[in-house]
């Protein structure tokens, strides 16, 4: 079943007042009425205006079809498992002539509520669970390791008795607990749409992205640094300090290490259960020999060791 952007068919603003959708229907049912029209399709659009316009000119209708979102035309369907519509009629209301003339998407939506409009006494009654709604927040990675808090501003749409839209803004104070990943999803109950009929609403899912560090980078739980050291430090196995996110701590090198070598610093990264590590990638920085002094130590120094790195190369 394809979606039916009941809005893109009238030519008329999501947020249209009722007079305005009034106006749009009086004006499309002039052009493609199917006794006077020349247009191609005319009885085929003009049957979707009056549907479209059905919709939409029924406060109650278009509050349940704007919980559905606004969604591509044509695009493949089907209604929340949640989708509940009930229409109750005084004893021997019957179908009108309208019966059968809607789409399926019409029909799936609202029972056939076109068979009924002439129903005497009837009350139509939409309930459906409001919808879950997203939420993009960027912490630091601070921020992530010891948690914090963000004030969200929620865009909120209500109407009125008469269909009128009243856009609102609402504040929200969130805690982002200590521990949160890049892409992990944090659930607000009852944040969401509202629900109609009396449902309840739906919930607020907030999206954390973390932001890039300069020095740490984040895998899951875990952290990597890439760690300057001295060749002497690299060679020797010197104690050196480190930063981490929870404060600088002591690291001994193992003596002899060589470049991109790893070391763990165990439950350093991101609290949790369980909580990540720290990774600590050796990076040896070559002084400069930019003195008579430092070039005859690095002479020196190739003399003593008469070391050939590339030895395995040329055999």
């Amino acid at each position: 079943m394809e979606f039916k952007d009941y809005y893109e068919i009238m030519g008329v603003a999501r947020d249209a007042a009722p007079e305005d959708i009034k106006r749009a229907y009086r004006r499309l049912a002039r052009k493609y009425h199917p006794d006077v029209s020349k247009e191609k399709n005319a009885e085929e659009r003009f049957k979707e205006i009056g549907e479209a316009y059905e919709v939409l000119r029924d406060p109650e209708k278009r509050a349940a079809y704007d919980q559905l979102g606004k969604r591509p035309a044509g695009e493949e369907f089907r209604p929340p498992p949640d989708w509940r519509f009930d229409f109750d009629a005084e004893p021997g209301a019957g179908g009108g002539a309208g019966a059968g003339a809607h789409s399926d998407f019409f029909e799936q939506l609202f029972g056939g509520l076109g068979g009924l409009r002439g129903a005497r006494g009837g009350r139509a009654t939409f309930r459906s669970r409001g919808f879950d709604t997203t939420a993009r927040v960027e912490v630091t990675l601070e921020e992530a390791f010891g948690g914090t808090t963000r004030t969200l501003s929620l865009q909120r749409v209500e109407r009125d008795k008469d269909g009128r839209a009243k856009p609102r803004t609402q504040q929200l104070n969130v805690r982002i607990p200590a521990g949160v990943t890049d892409g992990q999803q944090i659930r607000v109950p009852a944040q969401g749409e509202p629900g109609t009929g009396g449902e309840a609403p739906g919930d607020l899912f907030l999206e954390i992205h973390v932001q890039p560090h300069r020095w740490f980078r984040l895998e899951g739980r875990d952290v990597w640094l890439d760690l300057p050291v001295t060749p002497w430090e690299a060679a020797l196995g010197e104690t050196v300090r480190v930063p981490t996110l929870a404060g600088r701590v002591d690291l001994k090198v193992p003596k002899g290490s060589q470049t991109d070598r790893q070391l763990r610093l165990k439950e350093r990264g991101l609290p949790g259960s369980p909580s990540g590590d720290q990774f600590v990638v050796l990076k040896i920085v070559v002084p400069p020999a930019d003195t008579p002094e430092r070039e005859a130590l690095y002479k020196e120094l190739a003399a003593a060791t008469q070391m050939n790195p590339r030895a395995a190369m040329e055999t």
